[in-house]
């Protein structure tokens, strides 16, 4: 039997960030692995869990903890049924543990540093498209991520990506 790997998904909820776990799951998730959801919310975000775990994080979100509308606001999180509809499959289907877990701060950093804390051994993330000057003026999360992380990183580009190349 193979060893159960531990896979984080970036999650902000984004078509691009949706796509990256549904690819993630279809082609990464095996029978036991841990999909870790990771959420970052803005340093500036005021929940009330921010107060008890800025500086470490939410504690790991069981799926069931997810499914609830509670959970979406004390963490300031959308609640969006896709995203649990494709986190419950991979659980029934795959046999994967679904956990989520949320951040406060810079994406770049809290996604690297999660890789650590969470002993992650792949980490997905999605791709917005960014065009060379918002890359430059916002930064690229997944070229710092791919560039820093300590794991393997997939980036994951969207259906309809502009920057394509069949």
């Amino acid at each position: 039997m193979a060893k159960a790997h531990t896979i984080g998904i970036a999650m902000d909820f984004s078509t691009t960030s949706k796509f990256a776990l549904r690819w993630a799951v279809d082609n990464l998730i095996n029978k036991g692995d841990h999909l870790i959801t990771i959420n970052v919310q803005p340093p500036k975000a005021d929940h009330t869990r921010k107060e008890l775990f800025e500086d470490t994080g939410s504690p790991l979100v069981p799926l069931e903890e997810l499914k609830e509308i509670n959970f979406a606001k004390q963490y300031g999180i959308t609640r969006d049924p896709e995203v649990i509809d494709v986190l419950d499959t991979a659980s029934r289907t795959k046999g994967a543990k679904v956990v989520a877990k949320v951040y406060w701060g810079d994406p770049r950093e809290k996604l690297c540093r999660a890789v650590e804390d969470l002993h992650l051994d792949s980490l997905v993330v999605g791709s917005r498209g960014l065009g060379p000057i918002k890359r430059m003026l916002l930064g690229s999360v997944s070229k710092h991520v791919v560039t820093n992380a300590s794991c393997p990183v997939t980036v994951v580009k969207g259906k309809h990506s502009s920057n394509s190349r069949h």
